[in-house]
């Protein structure tokens, strides 16, 4: 598609459900007070795991966005997954009906789907045996259904489809719904990522991959992005959406503009099941993909939403890209990595971590990186340590990477 049949894609809405807000106004105030979300789990007895810490959601209602037998029969990501649609939809004032239902689309993503419930009812198989599990288990389990139950919540009927690559995938649920617009095949999508994957099989199974951090005496300073002693980093839960849509119809109904997404760069390492390629080669590529996406200079970038994890691989591997990517310039960029205060949502990450790029473009202020004591001397960027900053945000990049070697960059500038 030539660029001048491109159509222009804005921001009108966004919805959060993490470890430090319910609510985008709620996240929003949490990260620029460095609220820190991780402590010790409840959600299980954590006891006997090598890690017990986590950044749960708290104090969150599913019955405030649905029915008691619609609640009971979605895992907790799908409910993390409407919740947050319906608040963004709500915060965009779309109105979704017959005329046009046909073109509001839906993609979420989740990089492990409906694992709590799938861990309950092996428990059911095990100790009563294959007639007592549920009839609502698959539906309940598998990662496509928060993207299909959002679309029955809000009648949306255009296209419709689920993102599963680790944690990028939020991410690539909104790089791809901004290119399902730009070429005209929706006005509007609601799209983003979401997980609830702190449970006991998972936390094992990270903590068996040596990815997650042992800090368990001190979980406010478990996750510390960029920092010398980082150790692993700390699983978080919760949604992020964000509501796209085509410019002209953003303008036709007066809607509120927070930012327009103007590109989205793709890689794959092609190197290792869970290590980056040193040196950051695929990262790179992703970043100056979504530049040149965007027709944006790397002179022109205010901020990078790092994907920041925590783990001696990713944070290094991480700067060196950005560094490959943006030259010079990389060193007057604020970076600064979110997860440090509401843990990693895996397939959730790049959704809420989009809002907070897309709110720091609205306010022209970037969140900080928390529990920065002592910089890696790989690690020399200006991390935004330990206090937000107000500044002039145009043009913002939000990197996210997941297991298996994908990388994705998208880009946000102010709307003009």
């Amino acid at each position: 598609m030539t660029d001048y049949n491109r159509k222009r894609v804005v921001v009108t809405g966004v919805g959060a459900i993490t470890p430090i807000g319910n609510t985008p106004a709620e996240y929003w105030e949490g990260l620029l007070s460095g609220r820190n979300g991780i402590d010790y789990i409840t959600a299980f007895d954590a006891s006997s795991h090598d890690c017990r810490i986590a950044g749960e959601v708290k104090n969150f209602d599913p019955h405030e966005y649905m029915d008691r037998k619609e609640a009971k029969r979605m895992d907790r990501f799908s409910q993390f997954g409407v919740a947050a649609a319906k608040q963004a939809v709500a915060d965009a004032k779309l109105v979704i009906n017959e005329l046009n239902a046909e073109q509001v689309g839906v993609i979420i993503g989740s990089g492990v789907g409906g694992i709590k419930v799938m861990e309950d009812q092996q428990t059911i198989y095990l100790n009563r045996g294959p007639d007592r599990c549920s009839p609502f288990m698959i539906p309940m389990m598998i990662a496509n259904m928060a993207a299909g139950l959002t679309a029955i919540h809000t009648g949306a009927k255009g296209p419709n489809n689920c993102t599963v690559t680790a944690c990028a995938a939020g991410s690539n649920a909104v790089g791809d719904a901004f290119r399902i617009i730009q070429g005209g095949y929706a006005q509007a999508m609601i799209c983003g990522g979401c997980e609830a994957a702190i449970t006991p099989l998972s936390v094992a199974g990270f903590a068996a991959a040596r990815a997650l951090s042992t800090r368990n005496d001190d979980p406010t300073h478990a996750c510390r992005p960029f920092d010398r002693d980082r150790d692993g980093f700390v699983m978080g839960e919760g949604a992020g959406i964000l509501i796209l849509e085509e410019l002209q119809h953003a303008l036709s109904r007066g809607a509120h503009i927070y930012a327009e997404i103007v590109g989205y760069g793709m890689t794959c390492d092609a190197y290792h099941i869970t290590s980056p390629v040193p040196g950051g080669e695929g990262a790179t590529r992703a970043i100056r993909l979504a530049l040149k996406d965007a027709g944006i200079n790397p002179e022109q970038v205010s901020y990078i939403n790092a994907h920041g994890t925590s783990t001696p691989a990713n944070d290094s591997t991480e700067t060196a890209a950005i560094k490959k990517a943006l030259g010079d310039h990389a060193y007057k960029i604020a970076v600064s990595s979110t997860k440090s205060m509401t843990g990693h949502l895996l397939g959730g990450s790049g959704g809420i971590e989009a809002v907070a790029t897309v709110l720091a473009i609205a306010n022209d202020q970037v969140p900080p990186t928390i529990n920065i004591e002592n910089l890696d001397p790989e690690c020399d960027l200006d991390y935004v340590p330990n206090t937000s900053r107000a500044q002039k945000v145009e043009v913002a990049l939000s990197n996210s990477f997941g297991f298996g070697g994908h990388n994705v960059t998208l880009a946000f500038r102010k709307y003009v």
